[in-house]
């Protein structure tokens, strides 16, 4: 078993690294306290070849391997993690289900600006009565000649009012149940196409978020992914990628939180020493340091077999729920080492404490990685 990254990939690492020092980092605290999106580092990203890392060069990406996807996550996620969620939603649901899943015409038309940064995909799965139950699907697509005329809501949709292409899983055939599910390709502007109101949100502020609205909107027969009736499949498979992401994510947060406690415990004096010379303050620092190799560890490991075209879906699921719990218990250990510092704006741990805990929520909870866990075990013995 080799733990050594190739040059390449570090490389990528210290590229994410950089911009995300560089790019990032100013802007990140006025964003989440303002809610902003942040267009122009998403075009700088793009431009670089982060919006589509794993896509192969003919279809606009930079056709690297997604272990040097997850370095890259992790590094911009550590800056800021609003950046981090956009990011993955392009790169993990949108563009990979895309090249993996789309006609030659939607691969040319909307993976290969998707992949260069031109523009901007979401993910559109949920909806208010169909969350973790992703089965019961009410947003329906029926059939009129030459396109779907799409009617329903979709809830909590990341990059959903700044996307220019968005995935949406309707019901094509009712009498099939989750098998008349499929996946339609609806553009930005498209008539019928419209919006809820944006979510003010306790973490990952800086990431748009909103419900969608179809009414009568006509997509051409054209933009069906796949096949008719495999859309739950495709959301299915492609979150599978999409969770190895959150992991990534949920990685970033809890090394952030490590590197702050850190530094923050070797500044402040109490009792006449630094802190970080008690030992109540190392078993914490250790705890941390612990839990964050575990999880990245599992996250590569996710990363690694599916680079390999091996089943992976179960070391996914590991890798979310590991990496966002400990995302958690770690940002909340930095705020108690910075003690009534680590409740205000001035220090960052705070906002990695509300960003940590939407990586245990989205793209499956943690519930939901469990039951997916357990059903892979069964299956195993």
């Amino acid at each position: 078993m080799n733990f050594e990254l190739t040059e390449e990939q570090l490389m990528i690492r210290d590229s994410a690294r950089d911009f995300a020092q560089a790019e990032i980092a100013p802007s990140s605290v006025e964003r989440d306290i303002k809610s902003e999106f942040p267009a122009d580092i998403i075009k700088k990203l793009g431009e670089l070849g982060f919006m589509g890392m794993m896509v192969p060069p003919e279809y606009g990406g930079a056709g690297l391997d997604t272990i040097s996807y997850v370095l890259a996550m992790i590094e911009v996620s550590k800056v800021d993690a609003s950046v981090g969620v956009i990011m993955s939603v392009n790169n993990s649901l949108v563009c990979y289900g895309l090249e993996k899943y789309g006609t030659g015409y939607i691969k040319e038309k909307y993976l290969t600006p998707l992949a260069k940064g031109e523009k901007l995909g979401a993910f559109a799965l949920s909806e208010p009565e169909a969350g973790s139950d992703a089965t019961k699907q009410k947003t329906t697509a029926d059939r009129q000649g030459d396109c779907y005329a799409i009617n329903g809501i979709k809830n909590w949709i990341t990059n959903g009012q700044s996307a220019d292409y968005v995935l949406v899983m309707a019901t094509t055939d009712k009498s099939k149940g989750h098998h008349g599910i499929s996946t339609l390709i609806v553009e930005k502007g498209t008539p019928g196409f419209g919006y809820g109101k944006k979510e003010d949100k306790l973490g990952i502020r800086s990431s748009d978020t909103s419900s969608l609205t179809f009414t009568n909107c006509c997509v051409p027969v054209s933009n069906l992914v796949w096949e008719e009736g495999k859309g739950f499949n495709f959301a299915m498979n492609t979150l599978n990628g999409g969770r190895i992401g959150i992991a990534a994510q949920a990685v970033g947060i809890a090394e952030a939180s490590l590197d702050a406690a850190i530094k923050y415990s070797k500044e402040r004096k109490a009792f006449g020493q630094h802190i970080s010379e008690f030992q109540a303050i190392q078993f914490k620092l250790a705890d941390m340091a612990v839990k964050v190799d575990a999880a990245k560890l599992l996250t590569l490991k996710a990363a690694a077999l599916k680079d390999a075209g091996k089943k992976h879906y179960k070391e996914a699921a590991m890798a979310k729920l590991f990496a966002s719990k400990i995302a958690v218990e770690c940002a909340l250990e930095a705020v108690q080492i910075h003690g009534g510092y680590g409740y205000v704006r001035e220090y960052l741990v705070e906002r990695y404490l509300r960003d940590a805990k939407i990586t245990e929520i989205y793209e499956g909870t943690n519930e939901i990685q469990r039951i997916v866990i357990a059903r892979a075990l069964m299956d195993e013995y």
